[in-house]
């Protein structure tokens, strides 16, 4: 394989700048994983890999995968050691990275599934556990409606490669996906601290049915909440007035699977 060493090669500057940035990652219609387990889970993916990265050092390290992997990219590269750790976006860099093409964004939902959305959540941690929690719970989809770009390099490291797994879409806004669900008869029900909504333990969910998890500070908008079919809320007899995201997203996740 060719080997890159110049800070200005131009496949280097437009990794960093698919890494830094959500509106070039749109625009070029890809993005960037990092690290031997990301990278490495993209082979069992429905993912098409454009251009795969690694140090020569790594590359004896994950010798049989990286030989996979250079059979699954269209163009394949040795970085210098330096060129790994200015594209990092973590302190230590594996020396292992891969650019990607994004999946279609068309959702089309099917009755007899269950699926977790997100109204304009923020942080992508949150984001990222959230959907780990969804391939491990067993959820069959996740919606993003707004909010943090599923593609961020920080929701992929927390996602743990469940972003490669599990159906993932992202929307502008969750209403036509509401109102898809109406069509299809599958049950919407929105989260909320409200003491006068359902609590989720008294819920018996049905096998078709969406569940939409708010915003850090403000939670479900009212558009939202308006267009879905039941309020339900945790109950929480401590003295915490509310739960973080990922943490009513999975609570959420159990009881829909009970």
């Amino acid at each position: 394989m060719e080997k890159i060493t110049g800070k200005n090669n131009d496949i280097i500057k437009g990794v960093k700048k698919l890494f830094t940035s959500s509106k070039e990652r749109r625009a070029q219609g890809l993005f960037v994983l990092e690290g031997a387990r990301l990278v490495f889970d993209v082979l069992n993916s429905f993912y098409e890999v454009e251009t795969f990265l690694i140090t020569e050092s790594a590359n004896e390290r994950y010798f049989e995968q990286s030989v996979l992997m250079q059979k699954k990219s269209k163009a394949s590269y040795f970085i210098s050691d330096t060129l790994s750790q200015k594209l990092s976006e973590t302190k230590n860099a594996q020396g292992v990275f891969a650019v990607c093409k994004m999946k279609s964004d068309n959702i089309n939902l099917q009755e007899g599934k269950k699926y977790i959305a997100t109204d304009n959540l923020q942080d992508p941690g949150n984001l990222g556990t959230v959907i780990r929690t969804a391939e491990a719970l067993g959820i069959d989809g996740v919606i993003v409606g707004g909010g943090c770009d599923v593609y961020n390099p920080k929701v992929l490291r927390a996602s743990m490669g469940s972003v490669l797994r599990i159906d993932v879409f992202e929307c502008l806004s969750l209403i036509d996906i509401l109102k898809q669900a109406k069509k299809l008869e599958i049950k919407s029900f929105a989260t909320s601290p409200d003491a006068s909504a359902k609590k989720i333990n008294e819920i018996n969910f049905p096998p078709s049915c969406l569940c939409v998890i708010g915003n850090e500070a403000n939670g479900v908008s009212d558009e939202v909440m308006a267009m879905c079919d039941e309020k339900i809320t945790i109950p929480m007899p401590g003295r915490a007035e509310s739960l973080n995201a990922h943490v009513a997203a999975a609570i959420t996740m159990w009881e829909m699977q009970r």
